[in-house]
Protein backbone atom coordinates (compact mmCIF):
# COMPACT_ATOMS: atom_id res chain seq x y z
CA UNK A 1 0.00 0.00 0.00
CA UNK A 2 2.63 2.11 1.03
CA UNK A 3 4.69 1.77 -2.07
CA UNK A 4 1.86 1.95 -4.24
CA UNK A 5 1.30 5.42 -2.86
CA UNK A 6 5.04 5.73 -3.45
CA UNK A 7 5.26 4.94 -7.02
CA UNK A 8 2.01 7.48 -7.56
CA UNK A 9 3.71 10.36 -5.98
CA UNK A 10 6.56 9.47 -7.93
CA UNK A 11 4.75 8.97 -11.20
CA UNK A 12 3.27 12.76 -10.89
CA UNK A 13 6.61 14.48 -9.86
CA UNK A 14 7.83 13.26 -12.71
CA UNK A 15 5.22 14.40 -14.96
CA UNK A 16 5.21 17.71 -12.93
CA UNK A 17 8.88 17.76 -13.50
CA UNK A 18 8.60 17.64 -17.27
CA UNK A 19 5.84 19.93 -17.06
CA UNK A 20 8.37 22.71 -15.55
CA UNK A 21 10.80 21.92 -18.12
CA UNK A 22 8.66 22.25 -20.77
CA UNK A 23 7.57 25.52 -19.61
CA UNK A 24 11.06 26.85 -19.05
CA UNK A 25 11.89 25.52 -22.54
CA UNK A 26 9.05 27.74 -24.04
CA UNK A 27 9.45 30.82 -22.08
CA UNK A 28 13.51 30.85 -23.28
CA UNK A 29 12.29 30.78 -26.48
CA UNK A 30 9.27 33.17 -25.83
CA UNK A 31 11.86 35.66 -24.72
CA UNK A 32 13.79 35.28 -28.16
CA UNK A 33 11.16 35.67 -30.08
CA UNK A 34 10.55 38.78 -28.23
CA UNK A 35 13.79 40.31 -28.85
CA UNK A 36 13.60 39.68 -32.47
CA UNK A 37 11.23 41.12 -35.07
CA UNK A 38 8.88 38.30 -35.39
CA UNK A 39 5.23 38.27 -35.78
CA UNK A 40 2.77 38.32 -33.32
CA UNK A 41 1.27 34.96 -34.49
CA UNK A 42 4.47 33.42 -33.84
CA UNK A 43 4.33 34.82 -30.46
CA UNK A 44 0.71 33.23 -30.25
CA UNK A 45 1.88 30.26 -31.36
CA UNK A 46 4.59 29.45 -28.77
CA UNK A 47 2.01 30.54 -26.40
CA UNK A 48 -0.48 27.96 -27.48
CA UNK A 49 2.32 25.24 -27.72
CA UNK A 50 3.43 25.90 -24.62
CA UNK A 51 0.14 25.71 -22.56
CA UNK A 52 -1.27 22.66 -24.45
CA UNK A 53 2.15 20.66 -23.88
CA UNK A 54 2.39 21.59 -19.89
CA UNK A 55 -1.23 20.93 -19.08
CA UNK A 56 -1.11 18.08 -21.39
CA UNK A 57 1.94 16.03 -19.35
CA UNK A 58 0.02 16.94 -15.59
CA UNK A 59 -2.59 15.64 -16.84
CA UNK A 60 -0.91 12.79 -18.41
CA UNK A 61 0.34 12.31 -14.38
CA UNK A 62 -2.90 12.88 -13.14
CA UNK A 63 -4.73 10.44 -15.09
CA UNK A 64 -1.78 7.46 -14.33
CA UNK A 65 -1.69 8.40 -10.42
CA UNK A 66 -6.02 7.90 -10.81
CA UNK A 67 -6.07 5.00 -12.81
CA UNK A 68 -3.47 3.57 -10.78
CA UNK A 69 -4.87 4.26 -7.34
CA UNK A 70 -8.15 2.55 -8.97
CA UNK A 71 -6.26 -0.31 -9.69
CA UNK A 72 -7.32 -0.25 -14.02
CA UNK A 73 -3.39 0.59 -14.59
Amino acid sequence: MVSQFINEFETLGLYFALAGIFFFIGMAIQDVLKKGDVPKFGRYTVWLVLFLGCSGFIAKGLIQVFWQGAGVG
